[in-house]
């Protein structure tokens, strides 16, 4: 499947919508806090009930998901099943790529993160993203080259929270 552009306010709206419940993570949550990333994916951490699963899977059909990555014709069904006998799942969808994160790295389970979820606005809408400072805890701890600048960004933006600068505006 050609990967299209991701169409994160689709992607999201899907999730909230369809009653799922789940953590934003990741680069949305990022531009969510304010900052200035390029993003290609919606990263989110999901509840693993089974009446969640199962609502990530109703939901999830009619964009058809996919593991990205995958070599085409891979015999793939995005099921109950399948969901349940996985954990993480980096997907390309009819609406772009979505990680779907049954566990992150430094305390990424759903039920761990909910402690630190704020409700943030993105894309026209209200979504249970992980704080701040959970933010670059998590980005710490999956300790990846690729978030050592997004980390820096991260923290300016606590400091200037923390320095109260009235100009400021995630």
């Amino acid at each position: 499947m050609p990967i299209p552009e991701t169409d994160f306010r689709s992607i999201v709206r899907l999730l909230a919508e369809s009653g799922i419940e789940f953590v934003v993570i990741g680069g949305v949550a990022a531009i969510a806090h304010g900052a200035g990333r390029v993003t290609y994916d919606v990263d989110v951490v999901y509840r693993r009930t089974r009446e969640n699963m199962q609502r990530i899977v109703d939901a999830f059909a009619p964009i058809e998901p996919y593991l990205r990555g995958a070599p085409p014709g891979l015999p793939f069904k995005f099921d109950l099943t399948t969901l349940r006998h996985g954990l993480n799942f980096t997907l390309i969808t009819k609406l772009g790529q979505v990680d779907l994160l049954g566990e992150v790295a430094g305390e990424g389970t759903y039920a761990a993160l909910l402690p630190f979820v704020e409700s943030k606005e993105a894309f026209g809408l209200s979504l249970p993203c992980v704080s701040l400072e959970k933010l670059i805890a998590l980005k710490r701890a999956a300790g990846r080259p690729k978030d050592f600048e997004p980390i820096a960004e991260l923290e300016a933006i606590r400091q200037e929270r923390l320095s109260g600068r009235a100009d400021f505006q995630p």
